[in-house]
C-alpha cells in the first residue's frame, strides 16, 4: 500500500489506547535480540519504570539473564539484579509477543558468503512475532539494513496479516547508535533517529522511544533513517581506509604517521583526526557499506568510492602480517615456527567484543602461515566460537617472563590495561599497530 493511501487512513480506536499507555507508562516493551544493543536498551527501558520482556532464541543467554547473571562485561550483575526488580524477564517463547505493545527488533544483519546482505534474522524475527502480533501494537527495527527494509519486507507482512501501518498498528525504523567502551555517552545520551511509516507511526514510536532516551531526531520516513545509519558508519570507513592508506603511504617514506596525525589535529578547523589500525572490526564498520553498495546496483549506481575503501581497510590484517614477516626475517627468523603473540583479541580497546576482529585474521593468516600462535586480552579470558575461526586458546597472563619467550608481540587491540612500558622493555619484537609503543625494538604496522 503506497505511503499516501497509508497517510489518508484514520488511526483506529487501538493506536489512541496504545498512546494513552506509552504516556503514561504502563505500556510493555519487547525487546528481539538480547546482545550488545538490545540488552542495554532493555535495562534502560526498565530503569525507567517500564515493563521489558527480552526475547531471544538462544537459550543459555535467557537462562542466564533470569539467573541475574550477565554475558557482557560493561553490563554488571548489578544491573541486571535491578531490572529483574523492576520486571525485566527474558524469554525464549515467542508466543509472550502477544503480552507486549510494543516489539523492538534488535537482530545482526550480517553479510552472506559472498557479500550480499543477510537478512535472514530479520526476517525469522519478523516472522516469528507475527502469529502472537494483535492491533494496537508497534513494531520497530533498530537492526542496520539498507534504505527501503522497512517499507519493503516489513510492512508487507503486516499487510498480509491484515494490519495497516498507521491504522491499527504502528511501524517504526530506528537505527541503534551504541558505541560500546565509550564511556562519554550511554544508551540515554545518544539521539535517537526514527522514521515512521506514517505521521502517526512516527509520533507513537517517538513517544515510546523518548520514555528513554533523552533527544529524539525524527526524520521524514524509514527509508532517510535506514540511510543515515549508512552513512554515519560509511564516513567512518571511508575515512579509516584513507588514514590506514596514508599509513601505507608513510611507512614508505619512513614517517611516523601517528606524528603526522597529532600535528594535523592541531588544525582548529577542517580536519577530524582519525588513526589507522590493523583493520576494521565490529558488527558495523565492516558490513554496513556493503548494504548500501548492494541497494546502489538496483539503482544503476557503482559506489566505487566506499569500495575502494572497504578494500584498503579489508587488506590491513594482510599488511601487518607481512609487516611480521619483514621484521622476523630482520631477525634471522621465518613466521613458520615463530612463536607469536597477539595482544588484544576485542575489536576495540576496553571492550569484550570480537565481532569481525581483525585481530582474529591476523591470528588466522599467522598460524596459515605456521606460526606458533597465541593471544592476551584482558577482556577476552578464552577464545569466543565462532563460525570461521577455530582456536583452543585462552588468554595468556602478560609476566615478564611469557612476554620474553615470545619471538615477536603483535599489537593489534591497544587496551587500557596492558602495561606499555613492561611491554617495551621485555619483548624481542613488536609490531605495533596502534602506535603505543617505542624502542629500538619496535615496528609501526
Amino acid at each position: 500500500m503506497p505511503r499516501t493511501a497509508l497517510e489518508s487512513n484514520k488511526p483506529d480506536t487501538c493506536l489512541r489506547e496504545l498512546s494513552e499507555r506509552i504516556e503514561s507508562k504502563r505500556c510493555v516493551v519487547g525487546i528481539y535480540g538480547l546482545g550488545y544493543v538490545g540488552l542495554p536498551l532493555a535495562l534502560r527501558f526498565a530503569d525507567m519504570g517500564i515493563k521489558v520482556i527480552g526475547f531471544d532464541i538462544d537459550a543459555n543467554k535467557v537462562a542466564i539473564l533470569n539467573g541475574g547473571g550477565s554475558y557482557i562485561e560493561r553490563i554488571t550483575r548489578e544491573a541486571i539484579h535491578q531490572a529483574r526488580a523492576s520486571g525485566f524477564e527474558a524469554t525464549a517463547d515467542f508466543s509472550r509477543t502477544a503480552e507486549v505493545d510494543a516489539q523492538i527488533i534488535c537482530v545482526p544483519t550480517p553479510l552472506d558468503s559472498h557479500h550480499q546482505p543477510d537478512l535472514s534474522y530479520v526476517t525469522d524475527t519478523v516472522d516469528s512475532i507475527l502469529p502472537f502480533f494483535k492491533a494496537g501494537q508497534l513494531m520497530s527495527l533498530e537492526s542496520t539494513t539498507w534504505p527501503g527494509t522497512t517499507e519493503e519486507l516489513l510492512a508487507p507482512r503486516l499487510w498480509a496479516c491484515g494490519f495497516t501501518p498507521g491504522v491499527n498498528c504502528a511501524l517504526v525504523y530506528s537505527p541503534e547508535r551504541e558505541d560500546p567502551g565509550n564511556a562519554h555517552f550511554s544508551t540515554a545520551q545518544i539521539p535517537k533517529v526514527i522514521g515512521g511509516m506514517t505521521s502517526q507511526c512516527l509520533e507513537l514510536g517517538s513517544a515510546l522511544y523518548a520514555n528513554a532516551i533523552e533527544t529524539m531526531v525524527p526524520v521524514s520516513n524509514t527509508r532517510v533513517a535506514e540511510m543515515t545509519k549508512l552513512l554515519e558508519n560509511i564516513h567512518r570507513a571511508v575515512n579509516i581506509g584513507l588514514v590506514n592508506e596514508m599509513k601505507i603511504v608513510a611507512d614508505k617514506m619512513d614517517i611516523n604517521i601517528h606524528e603526522v596525525i597529532n600535528a594535523a589535529a592541531t588544525k582548529p578547523f577542517g580536519f577530524v583526526p582519525y588513526t589507522p589500525g590493523p583493520g576494521l572490526g565490529g558488527h558495523c564498520i565492516p558490513i554496513d557499506p556493503f548494504y548500501l553498495t548492494w541497494k546502489a546496483k538496483e539503482y544503476g549506481i557503482n559506489t566505487r568510492f566506499i569500495e575502494l575503501a572497504g578494500e584498503i581497510n579489508h587488506y590491513m590484517p594482510h599488511w601487518v602480517v607481512q609487516k611480521v614477516a619483514d621484521a622476523l626475517n630482520e631477525h634471522g627468523k621465518s613466521v613458520k615456527g615463530s612463536r607469536i603473540l597477539v595482544l588484544g583479541l576485542a575489536y576495540k580497546k576496553n571492550i569484550d567484543d570480537t565481532r569481525e576482529s581483525p585481530a582474529v585474521e591476523i591470528m588466522s593468516l599467522l598460524q596459515d602461515k605456521g606460526a606458533d600462535v597465541a593471544y592476551s586480552d584482558p577482556h577476552v579470558p578464552s577464545f569466543p566460537q565462532k563460525r570461521d575461526y577455530h582456536f583452543d586458546l585462552k588468554s595468556v597472563e602478560l609476566t615478564f617472563s611469557n612476554i620474553e619467550s615470545y619471538d615477536c608481540l603483535v599489537l593489534a587491540t591497544d587496551h587500557d590495561g596492558f602495561d606499555y612500558e613492561s611491554l617495551s622493555e621485555h619483548a624481542k619484537l613488536i609490531i605495533d599497530t596502534r602506535g603505543r609503543t617505542q624502542g629500538e625494538n619496535v615496528i609501526n604496522a
